[in-house]
């Protein structure tokens, strides 16, 4: 655990010390986020903050890589989701800069995805009538679908100040002590890779949002918001895909459905907010690609909540569902149930405070 928390604190650091850097850079080659009718923000905000996160990750990559602990986590599959992030961030660094249409960024998440095929990261099985291993060709697909419904769900969130990195921080939490609990209750030491990986995610959120909450000096951009999504539904794949769910089933029912239903939990608001705006978009006649200024921020924001006050408010509920979802895991259910209770209390007090009522 302690090489761990040294990780997490150096991704944050470094991501803190590079991102006015890139900012610098971004103002420079004109990756600026301009004032739009749907936007909230009022002054030109450079982007690009998706790659100090990526440069913070490679740094800390390099730096532990030889740490006793951590550096067994560096395998094939490490290496692989540093390529498909690499591939991703140049993406969406080009769409920050250039405004690349919708295909064009598909295009680019699935090749990102075949990239995490190659290294071996892949979808092996599905708990459904007991455990079902899935052929190559169908597990290959379902992987594909998880990285880029992934993407661009952390993508449709990141509309408001600090909001994208503080949920992805806090999916990172609850989905790192899943993994990690997971290795040292049930001896799965290659469940070291997910840990890895989610513990460089949460440090350069952590490092990322000085930076980025209101009133933000630097947008993630595209180039984080895919990279961040890419890194999360990274983590989930490689749990799922190297755990034997039948030689822990016999002894607990929730590690063996949580590799796949935790994703899902801990990014239940981003998803949520997705599906919402496809339908309202596909029945309104539009494209479900198209912009609007509908999201769950938006609503919250429209309720008279300010800017800090609706990014916490979503990361109360996001921790709500999140975090209990992972005690079920390792816990009896009456504890599971009192975290959830006592999360749902405290996030429901807090979205109904000091609401304004419009005339």
């Amino acid at each position: 655990m302690r090489e761990y928390l040294v990780t997490l604190f150096i991704s944050a650091a470094l991501c803190y010390l590079i991102t006015p850097l890139v900012r610098a850079q971004a103002v420079r080659f004109g990756a600026l986020a301009q004032i739009r009718g749907r936007d909230i923000h009022t002054v030109p905000t450079p982007r690009w903050g998706g790659f100090a996160m990526w440069s913070a990750m490679a740094v800390t990559f390099l730096i532990v890589k030889n740490l006793p602990l951590v550096g067994k986590s560096f395998g094939h599959e490490t290496e692989g989701i540093f390529l498909a992030a690499t591939a991703i961030v140049i993406l969406g660094m080009a769409d920050d800069r250039f405004q690349l249409d919708a295909l064009t960024k598909l295009a680019g998440q699935v090749f990102a995805a075949g990239i995490l095929l190659l290294y071996g990261v892949q979808i092996l099985w599905l708990p459904i009538n007991g455990v079902i291993t899935l052929p190559p060709s169908i597990g290959q697909l379902v992987t594909v679908l998880i990285v880029v419904v992934t993407i661009n769900a952390v993508n449709f969130i990141d509309g408001m100040d600090g909001l994208a990195a503080g949920i992805v921080a806090i999916a990172g939490i609850a989905f790192f002590a899943f993994a990690y609990l997971l290795s040292v209750d049930f001896g799965f030491s290659r469940a070291g890779a997910p840990s890895l990986t989610t513990a460089v995610l949460v440090g350069v959120c952590v490092g990322f949002l000085p930076h980025n909450a209101h009133p933000a000096r630097i947008f993630m951009g595209d180039s984080g918001s895919m990279l961040l999504g890419l890194l999360l539904a990274s983590a989930a794949i490689t749990v799922t895909g190297q755990v034997d769910p039948n030689a822990i089933s016999a002894e607990s029912t929730g590690p063996t459905l949580l590799p796949l239903l935790l994703p899902f939990a801990v990014l239940a608001i981003p998803l949520v907010d997705l599906i919402l705006a496809v339908v309202r978009r596909v029945k309104a006649g539009r494209s479900p690609f198209a912009p609007d200024n509908e999201h769950l921020h938006h609503r919250l924001l429209s309720a008279g909540n300010s800017q800090l006050k609706t990014a916490f408010i979503l990361y109360l509920w996001t921790a709500t569902i999140a975090f209990p979802v992972t005690v079920l895991a390792f816990a009896p259910r009456w504890t599971a149930a009192a975290t959830a209770l006592a999360l749902l209390t405290m996030t429901i007090i807090v979205t109904r405070s000091g609401r304004k009522v419009k005339a």
